[in-house]
This record gives structure tokens, C-alpha cells and sequence, in this order.
């Protein structure tokens, strides 16, 4: 089983946008509010996937994800923009369940700019 920087991940999120984890389980960090998961990668430990909900602003979401790539940077790691994802709670259970949406165009235009 791969280590994850929580302790580093909980720092980047809450210099880079002011936000606390909600919640860890397995490879995944939920931001407060649901707002953007990060994922890390297995096999290279300074490198982040960063997953929006779908119901994020566009202009919120590049200015969010600016942020957490300049403190990733400033702490070591590298941040990747890899879509969307839709949350949903199945009526009358505490279970959620996830669904991504990659997307490729948006990954490489915020890529470019770093």
C-alpha cells in the first residue's frame, strides 16, 4: 500500500483556497463543501489529480485549481487537472456514489499555462 502526504495535501488545500479535507478514504481527498476531490497518484508520490464538481463555476473552477497548482508547486508536487465528478445520495442511505468525467481538452489548456 503506497504512503500519501495527507498532512502536505491538508496544507496545500487550505493555503491555496482557505479550504479544511471534509473527508480521506483510500486515494481520495474530499474538499470542504464538496467543492474538488484530489486524488493521488500510486505510483508517484508528488504527483496530484484534481477532480471538480460538475456543478463548479467555470470561472471558480480555473481560478481554484490556479491556486492549488502554485502551492502544489511551492510544496513539491505536481498538480493535474483530470475532469469532473457528480455526487449523488441514494435515497434513504447514508452511501454516496461517485461518477468522473474525464476531460482531456481541459487538462492540456491549464497544463500549457503553468
Amino acid at each position: 500500500m503506497p504512503f500519501y502526504e495527507l498532512e502536505k495535501v491538508r496544507f496545500i488545500i487550505k493555503d491555496s483556497c482557505e479550504l479544511d479535507i471534509a473527508y480521506a478514504y483510500e486515494d481520495l481527498v474530499f474538499s470542504e463543501h464538496s467543492l474538488f476531490i484530489i486524488q493521488f497518484d500510486e505510483e508517484k508520490s508528488n504527483t496530484l489529480y484534481c477532480w471538480f464538481n460538475k456543478d463548479c463555476i467555470d470561472a471558480d473552477r480555473h481560478s481554484i485549481f490556479k491556486s492549488l497548482t502554485t502551492s502544489s508547486n511551492l510544496n513539491g508536487m505536481k498538480i493535474s487537472y483530470k475532469g469532473k465528478f457528480e455526487m449523488t445520495q441514494k435515497e434513504g442511505e447514508e452511501q454516496i456514489s461517485l461518477k468522473f468525467i474525464k476531460s482531456y481538452l481541459y487538462n492540456k489548456q491549464l497544463e500549457s499555462e503553468q
